[in-house]
């Protein structure tokens, strides 16, 4: 109606071509086209045959259908970035992951995302891998019907997750043995960055700023190896870590169903084989500085200083109490002496025991105690 109008008053002259393009908010020249096509072929001629064509590029209708019964017969539930992944990896999918998304949502397997807020500004990383160590813990239903702790050690200048595994509880035992993988793994770090937990850091009151001064048994190893601890105080402080269980929770509880992991040991199994160097290879980022800040691990025997060390006395019959055990001093006459003087003990991550006497071993004990043998490692 409104080309009509144009096209009338140009006819009687009360327009020109340049005022006729103007009302209907276009060029002269494509005024003229579209007066050309309508003395060719009438109204019909203005409409726009695009919208009865099929668009050559459109995805044929068994295509689509075969993506979507992939989706709910293996993947009910993943994220759409999530299966995309798979998509392409394992099943060769060809189509851009806006394709996949669109379709998905289209036929409502996939929920459509909420319209994000105002973002904070996200502290910069470490320019250095080896800077500054991350470590918590996330307790979560890994997998139906169970529920346990996945302790992540991760670098906060790469998003490199270097020790990743379930326990029953998060403690100190379980991040000796994160910091512990960690450090085999790569060598000696700067800094360490955690959460105010009871097993890293002393807090006279809920919300008080840590005391730096009274040291956990976990403090007291990063202060012998000379890591720096560094304490955060909230959630969003902790911003990277958090984002990273948040995605954790999404995907591995997916990764260990389709897995039919059902077991810690399988699940520890999993991450170590499988799981994380699939993971790092989607989620590290580069750093934004060449080299490393990692310090090689030279005459450092961290055994025995990523370990809870306990002051007991050695009673008259040559035993010590600890937790419950009696821990009897091998047979002979050189621990005779040592009836009444003040030992430690020392508890490794996998539960293993010793005692050490000043830098000296004494003997080294099973989990439940029992006695495995005199040995001459010394401690640090």
């Amino acid at each position: 109606m409104r080309f009509e109008e144009a096209y009338d008053g140009w006819q009687d002259r009360r327009l020109t071509q340049e005022q006729a393009a103007q009302l209907l908010g276009v060029c002269e020249r494509t005024f003229r086209r579209y007066i050309d096509r309508y003395e060719e072929a009438g109204m019909e001629g203005l409409m726009d045959k695009r919208i009865s064509e099929v668009s050559s590029r459109r995805a044929p209708v068994d295509e689509v259908l075969r993506l979507e019964a992939l989706y709910k017969e293996r993947y009910d539930g993943w994220s759409v970035k999530h299966f995309f992944e798979r998509y392409q990896d394992e099943h060769k999918g060809q189509r851009s992951y806006t394709w996949v998304k669109s379709r998905l949502q289209a036929s409502a397997l996939a929920p459509r995302g909420k319209r994000r807020g105002t973002q904070r500004r996200r502290r910069p990383r470490a320019p250095l891998p080896g800077m500054m160590i991350h470590q918590d813990g996330s307790t979560h239903e890994w997998v139906p019907g169970q529920v346990w702790d996945l302790i992540v050690t991760m670098d906060d200048a790469n998003s490199e997750i270097y020790s990743a595994f379930f326990v029953e509880e998060e403690g100190t035992l379980s991040s000796f043995q994160g910091v512990r993988e960690t450090l085999l793994q790569k060598g000696l770090f700067s800094s360490f960055y955690s959460d105010r937990g009871s097993h890293y850091w002393v807090t006279t009151e809920a919300g008080d700023k840590v005391d730096k001064r009274r040291l956990t048994q976990f403090g007291r190893a990063m202060n012998q190896l000379g890591i720096q601890m560094i304490a955060a105080y909230s959630p969003e402080a902790r911003g990277r870590s958090e984002r990273f269980f948040r995605t954790l929770q999404d995907r591995l509880p997916k990764e260990l169903a389709l897995a039919n992991v059902t077991t810690m040991e399988a699940a520890n199994a999993f991450l170590r084989r499988t799981y994380l160097k699939r993971f790092n290879r989607r989620f590290m980022v580069t750093p934004t500085e060449p080299g490393s800040a990692f310090v090689p691990l030279l005459g450092v025997d961290i055994d025995n200083i990523l370990c809870r060390q306990v002051e007991r006395q050695v009673s008259k019959d040559s035993c010590v109490s600890y937790q419950g055990m009696t821990l009897e001093l091998p047979q002979g006459p050189q621990f005779r002496h040592f009836a009444r003087k003040t030992v430690k003990v020392h508890e490794y991550p996998k539960g293993n025991l010793a005692l050490f006497h000043g830098p000296r071993h004494l003997a080294s004990y099973t989990a439940d105690g029992r006695l495995k043998g005199q040995t001459k490692k010394a401690a640090a």
